[in-house]
């Protein structure tokens, strides 16, 4: 796949030029707090692995509507002291997997909450948490779930569940709630960039190609899956193309990452067709935080720099956090 959007020294000073919603903040707000009138109630189980090096614990938390979402917590087994805690959330279509999956963090002297998505987890990865909400007519996947308001998408929904998820890694015993740090590739790192701007106090953000950034250019420049689903809903619902954009700037990263406060760090493929290089660099010179960086990695497609990338996020976390 040959570079196809927009030149590096082009990218370097994009910015989206769609207006964002005037509620924006209202819509969030009201959401959030909707949200927290539910107790967290916060649940741990230990689970029996044959780990040596690692604790593994099932968690439970309300999210959205009080609804029970998934996570792992993972810990060094020689855990001493409270310990910064990584929060992660998952790429398009996968669960929180298996706890064997997950040992990146906890070897690196992180604890790590590894947050399902709820109603995802059938294509690659396992997923516990079901969204009982259901919608109108829509594209099979999630992007037009719910398109015809941005009170009924499926994005609300996955994005306060996310935020939920912070609340609940700050109440766990062995973990400093100064140190919360949000990562994740692709529909994780859309999500982490959501709630680097919905949660103001957290301690850092590593978005490895983000998506649900500059969504209205991103559909129209990219024939790739998620994109492509808002595409083949409008083919048919002809007549809805302004509400259904309408709805999803409630969501787009582009918008939000003016409201991000912690440090930030981005990855981006110049051969990417699934999050358009444009679109990881809008989101990147929107954010409002500081320091932030972006990694490029030319000849790389949606797998971005891959192990790469997880080393730098690493050393990233551990220059914000010690």
């Amino acid at each position: 796949m040959a570079q196809f959007d927009l030149p590096l020294d082009q990218l370097r000073s994009y910015r989206y030029p769609e207006q964002e919603p005037a509620d924006l903040d209202a819509f969030w707000s009201q959401t959030l707090a909707e949200a927290r009138k539910h107790p967290l109630d916060v649940r741990l189980e230990p689970v029996r692995t044959p780990l040596r090096t690692v604790t593994v614990r099932d968690v439970e938390f309300a999210g959205f509507a009080g609804d029970r979402v998934r996570a792992w917590l993972v810990t060094p087994a020689a855990a001493d002291g409270p310990l910064p805690v990584v929060v992660e959330y998952i790429g398009y279509g996968g669960g929180r997997g298996l706890p064997h999956e997950n040992l990146l963090w906890a070897s690196a002297g992180f604890a790590h909450l590894v947050v399902d998505t709820r109603g995802q987890g059938g294509v690659w990865s396992v997923g516990a948490t079901p969204d009982p909400h259901g919608s109108a007519s829509s594209t099979p996947g999630f992007m037009t779930r719910g398109v015809g308001s941005p009170h009924e998408h499926y994005y609300r929904r996955v994005f306060t569940d996310a935020v939920r998820a912070v609340d609940a890694a700050r109440t766990l015993t062995g973990v400093d709630p100064s140190r919360v740090l949000l990562t994740g590739g692709s529909q994780g790192g859309g999500i982490a960039l959501a709630v680097s701007a919905l949660v103001p106090d957290v301690a850092g953000l590593a978005a490895q190609v983000p998506f649900l950034c500059t969504i209205r250019r991103s559909v129209a420049i990219t024939d790739r899956n998620p994109y492509a689903e808002v595409k083949r809903y409008l083919a048919v619902h002809r007549q809805e193309e302004e509400q259904v954009f309408a709805t999803l700037d409630y969501f787009d990263g582009a918008f939000l990452a003016t409201r991000s406060r912690c440090p930030g760090w981005f990855s981006a493929g110049l051969m990417d067709q699934v999050c358009p290089p444009s679109s990881i660099f809008a989101a990147h010179n929107a954010y409002a935080g500081g320091p932030k960086r972006i990694q490029v990695w030319p000849y790389n497609e949606h797998e971005g720099g891959g192990a790469d990338d997880d080393i730098a996020v690493v050393e990233w976390f551990r220059e914000l956090v010690g």
